[in-house]
């Protein structure tokens, strides 16, 4: 069976927080709230530095500059309407689970926003693992009546793991 969480670590500050093992609890959480299978689904999650998500976010986003998270779905899953929850993948068999895409992280814009709210760095790149995945299963924030549903369901599966609500 392959992991839920495949990590590539490009920056070894990643490495030494325990990535890996912290991205998959989240994911894991986050499936579970959803009442999805974690053994049905996969996910990459590559942690990096601000310098290469600043090109990523430049490439893809038209940014030029860092950012705390991107992520690419591996296909589009958006609600049809705003607001509605979206659609939830089908799991895929445990030798061949749904691959659902790729997430990138950037240790120095995590340190800092972590600093900067007075959290553990641990507690704020939970959140934005689970809000990279719930980007990946057609959750955004475009308009102010998704982005009160996703950040509920952030909250919502931040509680089941004993963490505070972000946005309060």
């Amino acid at each position: 069976m392959e992991p839920l969480v495949d990590t590539v670590i490009e920056d070894l500050r990643w490495e030494g927080f325990g990535l890996p093992a912290l991205a998959t609890r989240a994911c894991s959480a986050a499936l579970s709230y959803l009442s999805l299978p974690a053994e049905g689904f996969t996910l990459c999650l590559m942690g990096c530095d601000d310098a290469h998500i600043a090109t990523l976010n430049t490439e893809f986003r038209g940014k030029p500059t860092p950012t705390n998270v991107l992520s690419w779905p591996s296909e589009e899953r958006s609600a049809e309407f705003a607001g509605e929850v979206p659609e939830p993948p089908e799991a895929g068999p445990a030798d061949d689970p749904e691959s659902l895409g790729d997430i990138a992280i950037a240790w120095e814009t995590c340190a800092a926003e972590a600093e900067a709210a007075g959290k553990p760095m641990a507690d704020h790149v939970t959140h934005l693992v689970i809000h990279g995945l719930l980007h990946l299963l057609g959750y955004d924030h475009i308009d102010d009546i998704d982005a009160t549903l996703m950040e509920r369901t952030e909250a919502g599966i931040l509680e089941t793991l004993g963490h505070s609500d972000p946005y309060k």
